[in-house]
């Protein structure tokens, strides 16, 4: 090979080097790898096992699936994670945050048909993957930011209550049917009324809820569900309490791995699913960007968001065909796994073969764990993500936030997860828009002191310098406020208390003008201009002046009417029609 083909091969390689690191960041990680990370890695999957096998197990049966399937969705995802995600120590799987939203999509699909309901979830979870695969590729990570932190504080509110309530009769030994809230609290509260109530079941389940909120208050490195679950399997297991007490327990594990299965659907139930992907994909984003980037910055590392959520899109395609379902990142166990030292995605390696040898070698293990014992574990996991007192910071506040954040728990719990969710972008998206709509605008006096030019609604010792409006619109300009900005220029010079001669707008805060705005502001120039008025702008950045350019206007207003400063443009006035440099208003 000639040198010449030599220079062009070499940056291809290093090109494609750099790319295969990018997409399969656990190549970096494995070249990389230090030896004395391997036993903290090791001890930190064991620990991680140990809470991954109880939450995986109960966050399957809250989302209405077997148990041994939130295992399922514990291995493959940790592995695809492994793979492709560029966190360090992130740790995925089974979530609280989406056990709702699965349960709302796929139950009233299944219509208590369990075959039927594991293959909703499987293609749920491909619906997912395949959302955020998409959404990663075209770089469209900020699509988070349609979830406000008060938006996200509601509908975790609600689906958390409504998930609070769902688990409630497994602590008290009976079931429930109900699609809704208010189907499984009016189920409850029969249950409660009818006398269905099992005292052993009962009491296992407060034990275990007070030893898991003990540790997590007082003895926060001991780990309590591991505690409770161990205990109260060997107590189970003991006294035979199945039989004796007639208690609801797991049962045996069937002793077999995931198995690669394409999830058989109707279209129409492919299409039912569709809003749920979305809600899902939507909070998964959300709940993994802030995680990640919380525990890069703990690191001092960087995390490339949309690479993130192509990692979390592998997860879920990996989970949906390896008969789990949609999974997310774990504000609960990715602390557990730095606490115990995690250095690297190794620690998801390690917790994914003990799951599985778990299934291998000792699918009995859990078959006594009571039921009661899972619905501990997921009360106090709902428990841990209700916040009341950002809701109370959001009413002192920002009422308007607040009542967005009301709006979305009332959704969740009155029309299910899915549509709640939705109603609360929708609400969000309308005040953006009215925001926009309607933005805030001012007439700028001179204020002695200051030496500067401010709003004179809030400064009223500001002096108006005659025949001169200063008008600010704190806004882009478009299509939905370009008619109000005229409106509201117009309302300015009718009132200013001397005959106006120039208008001009300071133009700082307006950072777009598209071509409906632009035929207004023309309309306007002409309209002053027949009444004896000229129109003028201060301080408007380039990238707008060079859209004026492209539409005329620039040229038509005459680039004399541009002034880099309100000080400039208020000199020139002054010059101009041989004025004292202030009057009084």
């Amino acid at each position: 090979m000639d040198e010449t083909k030599k220079s062009y091969v070499k940056p291809l390689v290093h090109k494609s080097r750099r790319s295969l690191l990018r997409w399969i960041p656990l190549i970096a990680t494995l070249r990389g790898y230090q030896r004395e990370w391997l036993i903290h890695d090791v001890i930190a999957g064991l620990v991680l096992t140990a809470i991954l096998v109880p939450v995986g197990m109960a966050y399957a049966a809250v989302s209405g699936l077997p148990a041994i399937y939130g295992l399922y969705a514990s291995i493959i995802p940790l592995i695809a994670y492994a793979v492709f995600g560029p966190s360090r120590i992130l740790v995925l799987g089974p979530d609280s945050a989406l056990a709702g939203l699965i349960a709302a999509a796929i139950l009233p699909l299944a219509a208590g048909d369990p075959g039927k309901a594991i293959a909703l979830a499987g293609i749920l979870a491909v619906l997912v993957g395949s959302l955020c695969i998409l959404a990663g590729l075209v770089k469209f990570g900020l699509i988070t930011d349609l979830l406000s932190k008060p938006i996200r504080i509601g509908y975790l509110n609600g689906i958390a209550l409504t998930v609070l309530i769902g688990q409630l009769p497994k602590i008290l030994g009976f079931s429930v049917s109900g699609n809704n809230f208010l189907q499984e609290t009016n189920g409850l509260l029969q249950g409660i009324t009818g006398g269905q109530i099992n005292g052993t079941s009962l009491m296992i389940g407060l034990s275990c809820l007070i030893i898991i909120l003990g540790c997590r208050q007082w003895f926060s490195k001991i780990p309590g569900v591991l505690i409770a679950v161990a205990g109260a399997t060997m107590i189970s297991s003991w006294l035979n309490l199945s039989a004796t007490a007639n208690i609801a327990v797991v049962g045996p594990l069937p002793q077999r791995l995931p198995q690669f299965q394409i999830p058989s659907v109707s279209f129409d139930e492919l299409s039912a699913l569709s809003a749920a992907a979305v809600a899902i994909a939507l909070v998964s984003f959300a709940d993994m960007s802030t995680l990640s980037r919380t525990f890069a910055l703990r690191a001092g590392q960087d995390v490339d968001s949309n690479q993130e959520i192509i990692a979390l899109g592998a997860a879920n395609l990996a989970a949906g065909l390896f008969q789990g379902f949609p999974v997310t990142s774990s504000a609960s166990r990715t602390p557990v796994a730095e606490s115990a030292g995690a250095k690297t995605q190794v620690t998801g390696l390690v917790g994914a073969l003990c799951i599985a040898m778990l299934l291998i070698f000792a699918p009995n293990l859990f078959k006594n764990l009571p039921q009661a014992v899972l619905g501990a574990v997921v009360i106090c996991a709902c428990l841990s993500i209700v916040e009341v007192r950002i809701l109370a910071r959001l009413y002192k506040l920002r009422r308007e936030e607040f009542i967005f954040s009301l709006v979305c728990f009332l959704g969740v719990i009155s029309l299910g997860v899915i549509k709640g969710i939705f109603i609360a972008i929708g609400l969000a998206l309308l005040a953006f828009i009215w925001r926009a709509w309607h933005p805030y605008d001012a007439v700028l006096g001179h204020v002695e002191g200051l030496n500067s030019y401010h709003d004179i609604s809030r400064h009223p010792e500001a002096k108006l310098i005659p025949g001169l409006v200063l008008f600010r619109w704190d806004a882009p300009l478009f299509f939905a406020n370009a008619e109000a900005f005229r409106e509201n220029v117009l309302q300015a010079i009718s009132e200013a208390p001397t005959p106006t001669k120039w208008v001009v707008v300071t133009a700082e805060p307006i950072t777009d003008v598209d071509t409906t705005a632009a035929d207004i502001l023309a309309e306007l120039d002409h309209q002053l201009h027949e009444a004896g008025m000229d129109l003028f702008f201060a301080e408007m950045k380039d990238p707008v002046k060079d859209l004026l350019k492209r539409y005329g206007l620039f040229t038509r207003l005459g680039e004399d009417n541009f002034f880099p400063t309100i000080e400039q443009a208020v000199e020139r006035y002054l010059a101009t029609h041989k004025i004292d440099r202030v009057d009084s208003k």
